[in-house]
């Protein structure tokens, strides 16, 4: 039953007010026995994917929860899924219907039903090879979320050459919004932000060691940057591409593709 089904039936008489309120405050999660209400309405509502995260959960709690958000959605993503956690998964729903990212640590669990595509596309740019983990974790979101994903990766200011001939081409695809990823002292989003005219999300990453080490100086840096910049929190690639994903998606609903100038109005000779 949706919303529109509670709807109809008040209309008709068949639902008293007392038991429809009942009804919607129900809509959109199913529990799971007492450990967990798995948000089956979440894209519905906020146009974000529910995400299981696999991390500090037991192998047949995430199984469960996954059955529930693939009847529900036809589809469920898990992320930071150990060995131990994909051995359930892989044992529970075979092979044919699971989709494993090593890098991203992710899996996507469907009952045959592609990801539902938008229009939306979202870049993801890596520093480093050691910053793909992140940066794939927030592709595979986007992804998920219905966007095409365009990957540029180890492309960091070591060796910036490396970056311009491949932005030339991510311009290309007109992304609605671009994920960078940065390790170590974090600069990357700050120049690619300088060179591009579409939203960029800093996602820092807990590679480097020493002072500032763990993603510490990477955070900091993309939070005092000179350029404009949205920043999620140290290795949460989930977020960043969510948050790219929802930028990219209402670009593509509003069909416009880039924010235009407006033309300067033409000046009229004055009549003296």
């Amino acid at each position: 039953m949706d919303l529109n089904d509670i709807l109809k039936s008040v209309k008709e008489g068949k639902t008293d007010l007392e038991t429809a309120e009942q009804q919607v405050r129900g809509l959109g999660f199913v529990s799971y026995s007492n450990i967990a209400k798995v948000d089956t309405h979440r894209k519905n509502r906020t146009g974000v994917v529910e995400a299981i995260l696999a991390d500090c959960k037991e192998p047949e709690d995430v199984v469960e929860i996954a059955r529930v958000m693939v009847e529900k959605s036809k589809r469920a993503l898990i992320t930071r899924v150990s060995a131990i956690h994909l051995e359930a998964l892989r044992k529970a729903f075979g092979t044919d219907k699971l989709e494993w990212n090593s890098r991203a640590r992710t899996v996507v669990i469907h009952d045959g039903t592609p990801a539902p595509r938008t229009g939306g596309v979202v870049g993801v740019i890596s520093a480093g090879t050691a910053d793909i983990p992140a940066a794939e974790e927030a592709r595979v979101v986007a992804s998920e979320m219905g966007c095409e994903t365009v990957a540029v990766y180890d492309v960091g200011v070591a060796g910036i050459h490396r970056l311009i001939p491949e932005l030339q081409k991510l311009k290309l695809r007109n992304p609605g919004a671009i994920v960078v990823a940065a390790g170590r002292e974090g600069t990357l989003p700050t120049i690619v932000s300088g060179l591009v005219d579409v939203p960029v999300i800093g996602l820092p990453v807990s590679t480097g060691y020493g002072a500032g080490g763990g993603g510490k100086a990477a955070l900091l840096s993309m939070l005092q940057s000179c350029s404009t910049l949205a920043v999620v929190n140290i290795d949460a690639g989930f977020v960043a591409g969510a948050y790219a994903a929802r930028i990219a998606n209402m670009i593509a609903v509003a069909g416009t593709g880039k924010i235009t100038e407006e033309a300067e109005p033409e000046e009229k000779p004055v009549e003296l």
